[in-house]
């Protein structure tokens, strides 16, 4: 039985969050043509900009030396609403030393959070144990790990999480790969390739074979969507590959949930700083709460 974890109100519309990672939203109105929300329901939040991959398109300029965001002494988290989702990123979140006691203030407040690992971190038997015991004692409900290379072992791992999510990013990832991955009854979640910071570089230097594999997953795409259990997209995926031409408009108002800023949030705890998401470079100061920080956000959008 898939078991409710809560359920709440937010602007013109309710959400209910479930323990397998679903999220249903609903309007209150009949009539209304779009979710206006008064607080984030999700926000991505990145705590660290340390790891040890220095992916040469990482986004968020990664690297080895990277700091730690202080998680201890962030404000706005008393303000946060029971059941928002809260998506916990880097840099490579495991190696911070503070993330279980910020993990158990999260779990405190009723708050959803979720953890993306790298791949090769993920198979590391240290990690492995820790991304356990977080399950175990509810500290995280979703895990995403980034997929790099496919081996037997990582789908038998993988499983163990069933709240876990394979992503993969456009024109990173081959569709060979990726293949690989069909009909193991997973979930995936395409991420759209982001050209800022070194990823912007990295497009430079390489953008003949990034956009051959974006070429080759918009083509394939229609099909690979048969073989996984659940696939998914963040907003720059939808828009790269064009997932809107597979679904009549009736399905597309069912699913699409909003454009980034209308109920979602990205936080920098690492640089102590806010914005619409993760690739937007008008940022702003960290407030003390929640409720003002996504006005500044929506009042933002584009």
């Amino acid at each position: 039985m898939n078991k409710k974890l809560g359920s709440y109100f937010n602007g013109n519309y309710s959400i209910s969050i479930y323990e397998d990672g679903t999220r249903i939203k609903q309007t209150m109105d009949d009539n209304a043509t779009e979710f206006i929300a008064d607080f984030p329901d999700s926000m991505d939040v990145k705590i660290t900009n340390r790891c040890d991959r220095n992916c040469p398109m990482c986004h968020e300029d990664s690297h080895e030396w990277g700091e730690q965001g202080n998680l201890l002494d962030v404000k706005f988290i008393d303000t946060i609403r029971p059941y928002t989702e809260m998506a916990i990123g880097g840099g490579n979140p495991l190696s911070h030393p503070q993330l279980i006691p910020f993990l158990q203030i999260l779990k405190e407040k009723n708050i959803i959070a979720n953890i993306t690992v790298n791949e090769l971190h993920f198979m590391q038997k240290v990690n492995l144990d820790l991304l356990k015991y977080l399950t175990v004692n509810r500290l995280i409900y979703g895990l995403g790990v980034s997929y790099n290379f496919y081996n037997d072992q990582f789908i038998d791992t993988i499983k163990q999480f069933p709240n876990a999510v394979v992503h993969i990013i456009n024109g990173i990832t081959q569709m060979a790969a990726i293949r690989l991955l069909y009909n193991k009854n997973l979930k995936l979640l395409i991420l759209g390739y982001k050209e800022f910071r070194k990823g912007e570089k990295y497009y430079l230097d390489c953008s003949y074979s990034i956009d051959e594999k974006k070429d080759e997953l918009y083509k394939e795409f229609p099909d690979l969507i048969k073989h996984f259990k659940v696939v998914s997209f963040d907003n720059l995926a939808l828009e790269q590959l064009n997932v809107r031409r597979l679904l009549t408009r009736k399905e597309w108002a069912e699913f699409y949930q909003g454009d980034d800023g209308q109920h979602t949030m990205y936080i920098d705890l690492v640089n102590k700083k806010f914005a619409i998401n993760s690739t937007t470079k008008k940022t702003f100061d960290l407030l003390d709460n929640i409720d003002d920080m996504f006005s500044i956000v929506k009042q933002n959008i584009i």
